[in-house]
């Protein structure tokens, strides 16, 4: 098998199928020998766990996966990167490469086809241009996965793994905490890549919660709210609700009042019960 990690045999296998980056596509691909086999671990791949890959490059994680899991089905956009990958991992029968947008792809179907009998989970190398609506792709439709462990920006990983409640978190942060259970597992430098990029990154884990750890009246308003609360944050949070939310200011500020906050409490303060606590006030308030 060729050195993926070799800077002379990626140039090689690129230019000979005459492919060249796009920063469009947030094409950078890891350089660094140690990093794929320590995600590959952290994924928990295992000869019963079929693995779903995002953007797989050139093949160097993917190798890495195929040789722990049982299957691995990659999903790449790029069709120039088909006869890359064909060559890259052909020593290898149990990965699957799907020319596909992820974002457009029936993942339960996938789930359903590819890995029956087997427990699955997510690992990739997310370009970063799409790091936010993939993960929340994945953890919005409730797939029956257990784990995502993704390498994102390292300012990302900050706001995704953040506590709710701090100064770090966003909208984001609370649909993440909601759905998983995110932890950071190690930094990557910039230098790991090719091309590098501006900036480092970061591997992150999320653990797919089975049952949500709020209980709400309407998971549909709970997100509305969140993405008010969180839309202009230096304002307090009546405000930003009454606007992102088109709802009259008295009544936010009665539903503020009963979950038992004062009038100028702002976004960062809430945590993730509160937030819930506070939605489940405006529900009922705008249902009477």
């Amino acid at each position: 098998m060729q050195n993926l990690s070799d800077v002379s045999v990626i140039k090689d296998i690129l230019s000979r199928h005459g492919f060249t980056f796009s920063k469009a596509l947030g094409q950078n691909f890891l350089i660094n020998p140690s990093v794929c086999p320590r995600m590959a671990e952290a994924c928990g791949a295992d000869e019963n766990t079929g693995i779903i890959e995002v953007g797989p490059g050139i093949g160097v994680l993917t190798a890495e996966l195929a040789k722990r899991a049982k299957k691995v089905v990659s999903i790449e956009l790029d069709t120039r990167l088909l006869p890359v990958l064909n060559e890259t991992l052909s020593d290898f029968d149990n990965v699957k490469i799907i020319n596909a947008d992820v974002l457009k792809t029936d993942l339960k179907k996938l789930i359903e086809e590819e890995f029956a009998g087997m427990k699955v989970a997510v690992c990739a190398n997310l370009p970063y241009y799409i790091t936010s609506p993939v993960i929340m792709y994945l953890l919005e439709s409730r797939l029956d996965i257990e784990s995502l462990t993704v390498m994102v920006q390292k300012e990302a990983a900050q706001r995704l793994c953040a506590a709710v409640g701090s100064r770090d978190a966003g909208a984001v942060t609370v649909a993440v905490d909601y759905y998983s259970n995110a932890n950071k597992v190690f930094d990557v430098s910039a230098g790991s890549f090719m091309p590098a990029p501006k900036v480092d990154s970061s591997v992150i884990r999320l653990d797919v919660r089975k049952q949500p750890p709020v209980e709400l009246k309407d998971e549909k308003l709970f997100f509305r709210m969140v993405k008010a609360v969180f839309a202009q944050r230096r304002k307090t949070a009546s405000n930003s609700i009454s606007a992102g939310m088109s709802l009259p200011k008295p009544v936010v500020l009665e539903a503020i009042a009963n979950a038992g906050y004062g009038e100028n409490v702002r976004a960062e303060s809430f945590t993730l019960d509160e937030l819930a606590v506070l939605s489940n006030e405006i529900y009922a308030l705008t249902r009477q």
